[in-house]
């Protein structure tokens, strides 16, 4: 085994002296115009890094697989054929009906498409033509309409969509911003045809991360410049820049503040982003796609997440991360985290397997002694349960993205593909790995005891998140050798940047913000329309308008009225004013000394924006009501408890 590290350290010393790392076996694209980007440095300055932890962590991995006597069976990842994988990107991002038996009903996504951005539609045309001449070659006999087409459609139309009333480019200036019956309607700001003006405008500092503009956007203008003030890393990758979101007054979108259907269009546009984020980049994104193998249907290590929490619901119900997961954390938080080499010293292999087996049989029983487990054995044990999960906690389909994140040219850019992938990873994932990093974090606050930085924590945890055993022997063994520094890099920004990561950039709200509008317009035009439900609609915007009636000749300042149902005040009206905030209204309602808000503290309410041009949003404290309600002056404001 000794020989195989010494085998590591060497190649990677290599591969340093010829100036670049790779991930993986097919790194043959370069990026384009690489002349005019600086590089990060996040791999020549980690020749300043010691690379110790992670050889030593690699060889532990190394030998806890040889202790398993237990034959695993590798995670077979299916090469896809010619067109397959633009197939399924199509159907992930909800275009499927551009293609195949389904594409002569492709009006459904015309309004989808309408809100796009430049570098969005460009990377949509990309994926569409390859499926056209794929299906050509296989002779396939369905229609398969054009997607530059569409797009040119809406221009030639001056930008109308399907019911030719709204243009395809979202507008930004002032005296633009129109509905179809020419009144005043809120401001959606996506940086689709103006990124240069709009970025021109906006003052920003380099570690500004700006997430009203779209990313891929922001990359294509810094490109076209020519000018390549890309941010430079510079002072040694030991120093991470102190990026920051600058405020937004409508209020910031975390990761579970909105609704179920408005997180589909999220995931959509997400992915749809960074596609065309890494083409713009030259960097080659393709999904995995994971061949279904016999996995375990019970137990604890080895299991499938998703299984793992349908069996863990039924002791707990509404839990969202493994019980196992949250024990073994709090096993090692028990003692004190400032136990020097946590996580990087390894436990006992034999005691470690033993302990393994014993938790399986007894842990749900509830009969498990954990007054035996020592600090180094449960650490090494919660590292244990990542790595043996059956796919890996990054997915089959994005492990190679967030592998590929260190080929970007700068830290930003890295930064805002990690913040994409996440908002990619299916929930069960990403809720483990937020509470994975918020312990790693923890760790390190107490650096000073424990002796585990941010650089030692990275070096320790990444060989565990990227060295996936399920990929067959082979594939291993070639990263290995080459993806370390990366990958270490890659795992310190999760650590380091994990509150930004877990941000909804608003120009991708703005998006579905303006999907929604564009969909209700559609359906109050669709002539199929039931009469009871017209009827319906009309006794509503008739009530509505009489609601606010009153308040019309005081729209600068505006009043809204806030219902609570969980409170005791349950509803009240509220004058809009420029400083007041969402946290304002919380607590006025709070301060109202009866009925259950005795019982209810200030972090366990929220104010909720609902309807519409959004499904619902949760509040952050700081959101500017006034603002909030010129963007969606038709919402309904509800105080309510957050759904865990």
């Amino acid at each position: 085994m000794v020989t195989v590290v010494t085998k590591l350290v060497h190649y990677l010393h290599l591969s340093r002296r010829s100036g670049q790392y790779t991930m993986n076996h097919d790194h043959s694209k370069k990026i384009a115009d690489g002349a005019s980007f600086d590089r990060s440095g996040s791999q020549d300055s980690l020749d300043e890094m010691s690379m110790d932890d992670y050889w030593k962590e690699l060889e532990n991995i190394h030998e806890t697989r040889g202790n398993n006597h237990e034959e695993r069976v590798a995670l077979v990842v299916k090469e896809p054929d010619e067109g397959e994988l633009e197939e399924e990107w199509l159907k992930e991002a909800g275009l499927s009906n551009l293609f195949g038996e389904s594409s002569g009903d492709s009006l459904e996504s015309m309004v989808f498409l309408s809100t796009l951005t430049r570098t969005q539609k460009a990377a949509v045309e990309k994926r569409v033509e390859t499926v056209t001449q794929t299906m050509r070659k296989r002779n396939k006999q369905h229609q398969i309409p054009d997607v530059r087409d569409i797009f040119r459609l809406q221009n030639d139309s001056k930008g109308k969509v399907c019911d030719g009333s709204e243009p395809s480019a979202v507008r930004t200036s002032e005296n633009k911003n129109e509905t179809h019956d020419g009144t005043k309607g809120p401001k959606f700001s996506l940086g689709t045809d103006e990124p240069k003006s709009l970025l021109e405008d906006m003052p920003s500092s380099d570690t500004d991360i700006n997430l009203e503009i779209s990313f891929a956007e922001q990359a294509a203008n810094l490109k076209d410049s020519s000018v390549g003030k890309m941010y430079k890393s510079g002072g040694g990758d030991t120093l991470l820049p102190n990026f920051r979101l600058p405020k937004d007054k409508t209020g910031t979108t975390k990761i579970g503040d909105l609704a179920p259907q408005d997180m589909k269009k999220v995931y959509s546009l997400a992915l749809i982003e960074l596609t065309a984020l890494y083409d713009i980049l030259g960097t080659e994104f393709k999904q995995q796609k994971a061949v279904k193998i016999k996995t375990k249907d019970s137990g604890l290590f080895g299991v499938p997440l998703s299984l793992l929490l349908e069996q863990d619901q039924k002791k707990v119900p509404g839990t969202k991360i493994p019980l196992i997961f949250q024990k073994l954390i709090a096993q090692i938080e028990e003692t004190t985290l400032e136990t020097e080499g946590l996580l990087r010293i390894p436990g006992v292999a034999t005691r470690v397997k033993g302990l393994c087996q014993e938790l399986e049989a007894k842990f749900y029983e509830g009969t498990f002694n954990w007054e035996n487990v020592k600090q180094h054995d449960a650490a090494s044990l919660l590292k244990l349960f990542i790595r043996e999960l059956p796919q890996p906690l990054l997915t089959v389909e994005y492990l190679k993205a967030f592998q590929d994140v260190q080929n970007l040219p700068t830290r930003k850019q890295q930064l805002q593909a990690l913040n994409l992938l996440v908002i990619l990873l299916p929930e069960a994932n990403r809720d483990t790995l937020k509470v994975l990093l918020e312990f790693l974090q923890r760790v390190i606050d107490h650096r000073d005891k424990n002796k585990m930085t941010l650089k030692n924590v990275a070096m320790v945890m990444a060989p565990n998140l990227f060295t996936f055993h399920g990929f067959g022997s082979k594939t291993i063994e070639q990263s290995e050798f080459v993806m370390a520094a990366g990958t270490a890099n890659v795992m310190r920004f999760m650590i380091q940047y994990q509150k930004l990561l877990w941000t909804i950039p608003k120009f991708i709200v703005n998006q579905v913000r303006k999907q929604n509008t564009e969909s209700q317009k559609k359906e109050k035009k669709d002539k199929a329309m039931k009469k009871l439900l017209k009827k319906m609609a009309y006794d509503r915007e008739k009530h509505e308008k009489q609601e606010k009636t009153p308040n019309d000749a005081d729209v600068p300042q505006g009043v809204i009225r806030v219902q609570a149902p969980h409170l005791s005040k349950v509803s009240m009206a509220i004058q809009l004013t420029e400083e007041l905030k969402a946290s304002d209204i919380v607590a006025r309602f709070l301060s109202q000394k009866s009925g259950n808000v005795q019982t209810l503290k200030k972090e366990e309410v929220f104010l909720y924006e609902i309807g519409g041009n959004i499904g619902e949003r949760c509040l952050d404290d700081d959101t500017y009501m006034k603002d909030l309600y010129q963007l969606n002056p038709n919402a309904e404001w509800v105080i309510k408890p957050k759904q865990s």
